[in-house]
């Protein structure tokens, strides 16, 4: 095979994955960096570890899951929330401990300002133990950034900034992988490539139950698609093909045959790998252990109950290092917030609470690390029924490794044109998702050298590691 043909294949291949087959179909999602020769870099692992990614699409309201509560915060907020701020009675029961220990005002003992308190929505009322069992860690002001930002830069447009601000696809896409809409590869699925060779089985390496995003495809690794009951079979495969199994026999044949044609190889190669995935799941699933945890109903719920039974088939599907992703939508509330949102609320703490007792019961909870994000923040100012697109955010991350108790980063005053706010009390980050990604890839294994391949601006930060991670 000459050399142009040798990079016409793999070029195909990836872009094979990426556009056409990581759509709606899901077992043709396939990773297929074993088709490739190896992936770029390789980090081995002889434990187990997972990253799970509970996305947040629509841009949820952080002003209304993570209320002010100590006395002049929650006035600042109340007046400047007309019609959409939570009572603060109705918050009184999930407000969080404040700074413990030699805690001060300087150096607060749970990383908060000791003049500031916080409240969980009450539908985020089942995080709160997790929060003090030190199972629960809060992010506070985290989003998108190429390089530490301050206000004043940011007003003189002096440095670069994540584009098309306040879009719902770029910002999106943005958290996901560091680049706009259009972006071929994101740090969850670059993370995945460097742990492929790992893998005994490198499908199951990049693994989405909520259908595809580019989070979780990598620059070899493709992302293997599930749905909530399982593999997902090829129709004419799945069953008689015409009422005939000669028929669905015959499909097969023709479908896996060999060909000498290079894009017919490689859809062979496809096929093949779908098929052969869809039989190895559905096996392992179906003889692994049933998990006691109970899951309520929703559509989240029963995405983190898949990832679930796939955490505990590992064994049988031979990985050492996978990355999930599942996600939520809804939460682009600029009307009805206060009946809508909730609801949504409720589907994450309940969901969280039970992924996070099933860990505990499949003896993983210190190996499955959770993390939620979203396209953006919301305004702090309201818009009369709800708020609009903002930037920064808080969010959650859960697991038996995370330092819980503690919130990172810095709570920003609650104020239209304070030091943090860009307008509307939209929040300029003060954590960049970057260093997040860092973080998490350092705890996952990957080396401090290897750490641009997963995340490409992260030589723009002094800070690499947040600290939120036990052994990292």
């Amino acid at each position: 095979m000459t050399d142009f043909n040798r990079s016409s294949r793999r070029a195909f291949v990836q872009r094979l994955g990426q556009l056409g087959l990581a759509g709606a179909a899901a077992p043709w999602a396939l990773n297929l960096a074993a088709m490739s020769e190896a992936a770029a870099q390789s980090t081995s692992a002889t434990d187990y570890k997972a990253l799970v990614c509970v996305f947040l699409y629509g841009g949820n309201d952080h002003y209304n899951s993570l209320v002010p509560f100590d006395t002049v915060s929650y006035a600042n907020y109340q007046r400047i929330r007309t019609g959409i701020a939570l009572q603060r009675d109705a918050v009184a029961a999930t407000a969080l401990p404040v700074g413990t220990g030699a805690g001060t005002a300087a150096a607060p003992g749970n990383g908060l300002d000791l003049s500031r308190q916080v409240a969980l929505a009450p539908e985020l009322g089942s995080l709160k133990p997790l929060f003090e069992g030190g199972d629960l860690g809060i992010l506070l002001n985290i989003g998108t950034l190429i390089q530490p930002t301050t206000k004043a830069q940011y007003t003189a447009a002096n440095v670069p900034l994540p584009p098309k601000l306040f879009s719902h696809n770029d910002q999106q896409s943005v958290w996901q992988s560091s680049n706009p809409e259009g972006a071929t590869s994101g740090w969850g699925g670059r993370m995945g490539d460097l742990f492929l060779s790992g893998n005994g089985k490198t499908t199951f390496t990049c693994v989405n139950a909520s259908g595809n995003a580019v989070y979780m495809s990598g620059r070899e690794a493709v992302q293997y698609q599930v749905s909530t009951t399982g593999a997902v079979a090829l129709r004419a495969l799945a069953a008689p093909l015409f009422g005939s199994q000669a028929c669905s026999n015959a499909l097969r044949q023709l479908v896996t045959a060999p060909h000498p044609h290079l894009m017919r190889a490689e859809y062979t190669r496809v096929t093949s790998r779908a098929i052969e995935a869809q039989a190895t799941l559905s096996t392992a699933l179906a003889t692994t252990r049933p998990i006691q945890t109970i899951f309520p109903n929703g559509t989240l719920s029963q995405q983190l109950q898949m990832v679930a039974r796939m955490i505990a088939a590992r064994d049988q599907l031979s990985v050492k290092r996978q990355v999930f992703f599942v996600s939520l939508g809804g939460f682009d509330l600029h009307d009805f917030l206060l009946t809508n949102h909730p609801g949504l609320l409720s589907q994450i703490g309940e969901s969280l609470k039970s992924f996070h007792a099933a860990m505990g019961e499949l003896g993983v909870a210190n190996k499955v690390t959770t993390f939620t994000a979203s396209d953006f923040g919301r305004t702090l100012s309201s818009n009369g029924d709800g708020s609009d697109h903002g930037w920064g955010s808080h969010h959650f991350i859960l697991g038996g490794a995370v330092q819980g108790g503690r919130f990172y980063g810095r709570l920003p005053e609650v104020a239209v044109n304070g030091p943090d706010d860009v307008g509307q009390g939209r929040l300029l980050p003060t954590l960049a998702v970057d260093q997040l990604a860092a973080t998490l890839a350092t705890w996952m294994g990957v080396n401090n050298s290897d750490l641009p391949l997963v995340v490409p601006n992260i030589g723009n930060y002094s800070v690499r590691n947040l600290g939120l991670m036990r052994g990292a």
